[in-house]
């Protein structure tokens, strides 16, 4: 197999260089330096630092050279630019080959799902996505993890399902894309939140509480806009709910730590070279939640934080009690 992954961010480079070990792997990385690194020395320090990349791995700048000759194309982008690469490499894209989305969000403004934008810019070709707990450090330290390749034909799925999976990292199939994505996507919300009660040191007692009803109001969400509930309790929710909310890895569970500490947003984004999606994915839920009328009281809280319209400290306050429009979210 020839596979090209678009983006050379910790995810993406983290997924090329499981390829590589069995499958012809190119990685594009906009930045010339970066490509380089990965390309004459095997590494990643600005994303990855200290792990040693496959010598098979190629690097390159030129998208056309990524992406013509491959088989299957992987994006790995974030999704403010996932629409703008999608139209890059379309006229490079061989007809009819998978293309798989490693993004977790929507887009601002339209509120489309990843593979919703593959389908409108790349029309033809089998759209899927790769989501669960994918702590890109821990998988590039040969640790075991499980993933979910989420695509509307099964058997595309499980061939997928052959391509992606390496030793220790396990992949199971899914047919509920919508599902998938809206767990990958609401999460983060969710993982803000937790960061902020670390960060406020509000308790373990807390924390539990705000994870357990976040997994309730994504299940709400999700359900509403055509997901089955039961791929909540799975490996695209309530395992990548899980990673996210209690890893140090975590950028978002990070980022609302840093803000339950005292910083604000514009001080935490501009320390970081990554991106946390939970910032621009807490407007877009906020957004569906009022579009399909469901309560969804904390990201409700954390988008009012983002925002700027409350301190994360009266997030939390009287959290048993009442947090929006009226409504209780006691836990239990």
């Amino acid at each position: 197999m020839r596979i090209a992954v678009l983006g050379a961010g910790s995810w993406g480079t983290t997924v090329a260089s499981l390829m590589a070990v069995k499958h012809e792997c190119v990685i594009w990385a906009r930045d010339p330096e970066l490509a380089s690194e990965i390309d004459e020395r095997d590494a990643n320090s600005r994303y990855l630092h200290g792990f040693t990349l496959p010598s098979a791995l190629a690097a390159t700048t030129d998208l056309e050279k990524a992406v013509h000759a491959a088989d299957l194309v992987v994006i790995g982008v974030p999704t403010h630019g996932f629409r703008a690469i999608l139209v890059d490499a379309r006229p490079f894209i061989r007809p009819w080959i998978p293309v798989v989305s490693l993004a977790k969000g929507f887009e601002r403004g339209s509120l489309l799902r990843m593979t919703q934008l593959i389908a409108e810019e790349v029309p033809g070709h089998p759209a899927a996505v790769l989501t669960g707990p994918n702590l890109a450090k821990e998988i590039m330290a040969g640790q075991a993890a499980a993933s979910v390749i989420a695509t509307e034909d099964l058997a595309v799925a499980g061939a997928l399902q052959a391509v992606l999976q390496r030793g220790m990292f396990r992949i199971y199939t899914n047919d509920d894309v919508i599902g998938c994505e809206l767990g990958g996507a609401l999460k983060n919300v969710v993982a803000i939140a937790t960061g902020i009660a670390q960060g406020l040191g509000v308790g373990d007692n807390t924390r539990a509480a705000v994870v357990c009803r976040g997994l309730a109001e994504l299940t709400r969400l999700g359900v509403a806009m055509g997901g089955q509930a039961a791929t909540f309790a799975g490996l695209a929710g309530m395992g990548d709910l899980m990673a996210t909310c209690m890893s140090p890895l975590s950028r978002n569970r990070m980022l609302g730590e840093q803000l339950g500490a005292g910083k604000t947003l514009a001080e935490v984004l501009g320390a970081s070279r990554t991106v946390a999606e939970g910032v621009a994915a807490a407007a877009t839920t906020h957004e569906l939640a009022q579009r399909y009328r469901v309560e969804m009281p904390v990201c409700y809280e954390v988008h009012r934080v983002l925002t700027g319209e409350i301190s994360a400290p009266q997030a939390y306050r009287g959290l048993s009690r009442q947090t929006h429009a009226g409504h209780e979210w006691e836990p239990g």
